[in-house]
Parts: structure tokens; sequence; C-alpha cells
């Protein structure tokens, strides 16, 4: 395995198109809030506002697969102008990884009104981890994990194109049976990637601290390679950057 000179959503896309500013499901660790309120760039990240340029703007089509959203998610109260961009995008001739984690309403809305583009949507679902109470504290305002399985059975189920993000592992101990727990409703792969420095995205971390430790005692480079260690024969794993360099550093594998 040799180490891409693509990082973060790079390796998914070569461009990414948003529609608002902020997101409410305010995940702690999200880098676009970090970035946002660093620069002063948004007011309240949790309540956001729709970029109306955005929605009417045209929309060609472009060298390579688009990734959409990526700063925000495809929420039930905006979905109306997420469909409206992602209709341009598809009718232009795009190729679109839509990411998301998601609502059970808009993904079935999307595989209704999109079902002629199967061939070029791929899902991919933001699953770090199983448990509700783990989830609800990294990404308070996002659906629970059942309601994301459902969305996952869902497109497979419809004949869509389906994938996994499941990065950041918010629950590495489990991190194998989660794959396991996916991995039949994925077409396509399931990312795994460790959380990235936590307190540069946080802006007020310290309150959290001891959480913060707990993902990194449990991303040390000796946990990753086990759980790369069980996963690396199975055909639909993937792994992002932060697992490579892991297993480069400490492995040599080539």
């Amino acid at each position: 395995m040799t180490l891409t000179t693509k990082t973060g959503t790079l390796e998914w896309a070569v461009k990414n198109v948003n529609v608002l500013t902020g997101c409410s499901h305010n995940c702690r660790y999200c880098y676009a809030r970090g970035m946002a309120r660093r620069f002063g760039r948004c007011g309240d990240w949790a309540k956001p506002v729709l970029r109306s340029e955005e929605v009417t703007r045209n929309r060609h089509r472009a060298s390579g697969r688009l990734m959409f959203p990526s700063t925000h998610d495809i929420e039930p109260e905006f979905l109306g102008p997420c469909v409206t961009v992602l209709g341009k995008l598809l009718a232009a001739g795009n190729e679109v990884l839509i990411v998301s984690k998601p609502h059970l309403a808009c993904i079935e809305r999307i595989c209704t009104d999109f079902g002629q583009y199967k061939d070029t949507i791929l899902f991919r679902f933001t699953i770090g981890a199983f448990d509700d109470a783990i989830l609800k504290f990294w990404e308070p305002g996002a659906p629970s994990y059942e309601e994301r399985l459902a969305c996952l059975r869902h497109a497979f189920d419809a004949g869509f194109q389906t994938s996994v993000s499941a990065e950041p592992m918010l629950d590495t101990p489990h991190a194998v049976e989660l794959f396991y727990r996916l991995v039949p409703f994925v077409t396509d792969t399931i990312w795994i990637g460790k959380m990235n420095r936590p307190r540069n995205c946080i802006q007020d971390w310290r309150p959290i601290d001891a959480k913060i430790r707990q993902i990194e005692a449990n991303q040390t480079d000796d946990k990753i390679l086990a759980i790369y260690d069980t996963l690396k024969g199975e055909p639909k794993v993937a792994w992002k950057d932060s697992i490579k360099k892991v297993i480069e550093k400490t492995s040599g594998v080539e």
C-alpha cells in the first residue's frame, strides 16, 4: 500500500458543492464549523442559512465526481433547495457522491425523484458507531443509528449504489462489528478513518477533554493495526489517509 497524495474529500471527489452555511447536526468534531468560527464566517452554526445564489446558479458538467454536500447536510427543512441543486447537477451529466448523516424522509425523496440516475448517484452515509449514546454526544443534532441504517437499507433496496463513511470512528473498540453490521447493505465500500485533530476543530474543547482523550486512547497505532489486520482481506473495506499513514509508519506495508 502506498500513501496517496490526496487527502480529505479529495480522496472521494474532484469538487464539493454546498448550498447552506451551517448545519443543525452541530457535530462537535466538524472541521467546517471550526474553520467558520475561526474566520468569523458564521453566527449560530447550528442554525443553517440558505445560500440562495447557489440554488439558482446554472450547473455544468465537471471533469470528475462531485460531492454534495461537504460542509453541511441534507436536512428536512432545506430538502427542497437541496433537491433542486441535485437535480441540476445530475441533469448536467455529473456523477454525484451524496454524503450525509441521513434523515429517512430526505433519502426517500431523493430515491423517488432521481430513480433514473441510479448509475450516477453514489450514497455515502456517515455512521461512526452503533451506540446512540456515543452518536448523541459527538453528533447531537444528527439522526440515530437506526434511522441511518434504515436510510442505507432503503437506498440499497431501491437499487442505488451505496457506501458508508466510518470516519471518524467514534467507537473504535466496536469498529469491526460496525463494519459487519453495515456491509450487507453496501454495494461499494466502507471507509474507515480516525478522528483528526479534534482540539483544532472544537472551539471550547477543555470541558470535554476526557472524551477526546478516550477517542485518542482508542485509536493508537496498535489498535488501528488490529482493525486493519482483521478487515484487510474484506473486498469492501477502504482506508482513509489517517489509517494509511499508521499502516505505512508501523508495518511498512507496500
